[in-house]
């Protein structure tokens, strides 16, 4: 009895060393109900660390902070305890159950994933009011403000959205939330070159105001068209009652959400009273011209007919009015071409279409007249603007025969021309010739070339070698190429997202702390800011370095959810490249 119980105690004490052993990768959410106006927290915990963490894609949420890293590890009655947590910040964006997917990791060559988890979200709770927020909602305002309400279909109005901010208040930083579609418009962005503060009123108050976006719209149908509105978060600097040691207001950030409003549009359509019967949709103020790149020229020369419209208007959304020519010209599809900007009046400038013309026979050709028509804005009327007519003299080539449909070339006898519709069979495209002059290898200059190629690649070769050694010598040469290749092979991935935000600073930040594992033969665990700095000046690394490079890594964690441009991006992404090289050269 007491060798099967001592045995079952050990089975007990074998079997929990087992299960403290595993590996446990879990997620947890602050709360499973919540309004639609509350946040969400998300940790992804582990209790062994790994590599290659990737988050679920929050589809229904928006993130508004993480992800935030943090490691615990203790040691109670000689046991190691060890967590490592990923956590986010999520609000959502509707209603209903939305589903957290599972995130994953790679735990020593395996992968783990979390399970999934489904929240529930309802309709907005009452929150207290905090007076800080009070204050901004007061003081900070986002308008649309638009040109014309009610324009003709196909007419271009201009959406303008300001931002206005009150004097004694500050932004620091905003976040689009919800960006307009404009359906049924054709519509075409405007961005301003750079923020510029202006001084202006809000309902007779003064205010400062930046325009955020300017957009052109054409509406494409008639009636009430909603344009939806812009919705930003915007981080505002709020004076408190509080003050520093010189009497200075301090200052606290409220995060407030604004939006430029619901705009109805009612758009009109175009009179059917003089409408005329070719009438394409036209609408502005436009010139229109037929011209010929040539009045004469021979049978079987080609010619340009160009049929252009310019001026202002919807140019890039009406049809140009199509050529039509005498039989006995050859015609080919036309060439459509645009050279058409779009400043805050609309469209502006040129559409063309070019067509080749091959006359076949002599004579004098007349290019009829074709005509445009449009509806002008200024007058609110049809108008139609006709061409000339144009005759094509062609002076030289053969004449149809009137009543044998025989062809007569000038100044020679009748004779009957089978016609063939390949006008240019009789040319040969490719040449067959045999050389009647038979040559020999023996003393030409292939045999020649032959036997003297090897000579002259001995003194090539030991040029070769001399450089390869010389390379092999050059230890600084050798270090600064060994850098770029590490700087390109770490940064590779980060570079291929740039312009992608959030998949930028994640492959930039893994980049990052994968070069260092590797140069510092560290773990994971010990990535902190404080062991990384210790440990490359120990290396003999220069502080300036080592500053930038810590810097990089805070641009990695705060950039993920601000607003960061391209350009940004691109800097950030040399930085690394530079610090990494620099680091690779002065490391001992």
């Amino acid at each position: 009895m007491k060798l099967k119980k001592h045995i079952a105690i050990l089975l007990f004490i074998l079997f929990s060393s087992i299960v403290g052993a595993q590996v446990q990768f879990q997620a947890r959410v602050s709360k499973k109900t919540l309004g639609l106006n509350e946040r969400l927290r998300v940790d992804f915990s582990m209790n062994k660390d790994g590599d290659n963490f990737s988050s679920p894609g929050f589809d229904g949420f928006d993130v508004v902070g993480g992800p935030n890293q943090s490691v615990s590890n203790s040691w109670i009655n000689g046991k190691r305890s060890f967590e490592k947590t990923y956590s986010y910040f999520l609000s959502p964006k509707r209603k209903g159950n939305l589903m957290i997917e599972s995130a994953s990791i790679e735990i020593d060559g395996q992968t783990y994933k979390t399970n999934a988890i489904v929240v529930k979200v309802t309709k907005e709770i009452q929150k207290p009011k905090d007076p800080s927020m009070a204050v901004a909602s007061d003081n900070i305002h986002l308008v649309a403000e638009v040109s014309k309400v009610n324009p003709y279909l196909n007419e271009a109005i201009t959406v303008v959205y300001k931002l206005y901010v009150a004097p004694n208040t500050g932004v620091s930083n905003w976040r689009e939330t919800d960006n307009p579609e404009y359906d049924d418009f054709w519509s075409q962005h405007i961005n301003p070159k750079g923020l510029k503060i202006e001084k202006g009123q809000y309902k007779g108050e003064d205010y400062q105001y930046v325009v955020l976006r300017r957009t052109v719209l054409y509406p494409q149908k008639t009636g009430k068209l909603i344009i939806e509105p812009l919705k930003l978060d915007v981080t505002a600097d709020i004076p408190t009652k509080r003050r520093d040691i010189f009497g200075q207001r301090l200052m606290s950030k409220v995060n407030v959400p604004v939006s430029a409003g619901r705009r109805t549009i009612d758009v009109k359509p175009l009179p059917e009273v003089g409408k005329p019967l070719d009438f394409s949709g036209a609408v502005g103020d436009f010139k229109f011209n037929l011209s010929t790149s040539k009045s004469e020229l021979n049978a079987n020369e080609s010619m340009q007919a160009k049929v252009t419209v310019s001026g202002k208007g919807n140019l890039k959304l009406l049809s140009l009015p199509k050529l039509t020519l005498p039989n006995s010209l050859e015609v080919y599809e036309p060439e459509h071409s645009e050279s058409v900007r779009t400043n805050l009046g609309g469209m502006q400038g040129e559409i063309s279409d070019s067509y080749t013309i091959v006359p076949q026979y002599k004579g004098k050709y007349p290019i009829p007249t074709i005509s445009f028509s449009y509806f002008d804005l200024n007058t609110e009327s049809y108008k139609r603007i006709s061409s000339n007519e144009t005759i094509v003299n062609v002076l030289e080539g053969p004449v149809y025969g009137a009543s044998d449909n025989a062809l007569i070339s000038e100044g020679a006898e009748k004779q009957n021309i089978v016609l063939n519709n390949n006008q240019f069979a009789f040319i040969k495209t490719e040449a067959n010739l045999i050389s009647k002059t038979e040559t020999y290898f023996f003393k030409s200059k292939l045999f020649w070339a032959s036997l003297l190629s090897p000579l002259l690649l001995i003194p090539l070769a030991i040029i070769f070698r001399r450089k390869k050694e010389e390379r092999a010598g050059d230890l600084v040469g050798n270090r600064l190429r060994k850098a770029d290749k590490l700087a390109k092979k770490y940064l590779g991935e980060a570079k291929k997202a740039l312009g992608q935000k959030e998949a930028f600073y994640v492959a930039l930040e893994k980049a990052l702390h994968n070069y260092l594992k590797a140069k510092l033969n560290i773990e994971t665990s010990d990535l902190s800011k404080d062991k990384i700095k210790v440990l490359l000046l120990e290396r003999k690394v220069e502080n300036t370095v080592v500053t930038d490079f810590e810097n990089i890594l805070e641009n990695c964690e705060l950039a993920r959810y601000t607003p960061i441009t391209t350009v940004t991006m691109q800097q950030d992404y040399e930085k690394s490249a530079s610090a990494i090289n620099l680091i690779d050269k002065q490391i001992r």
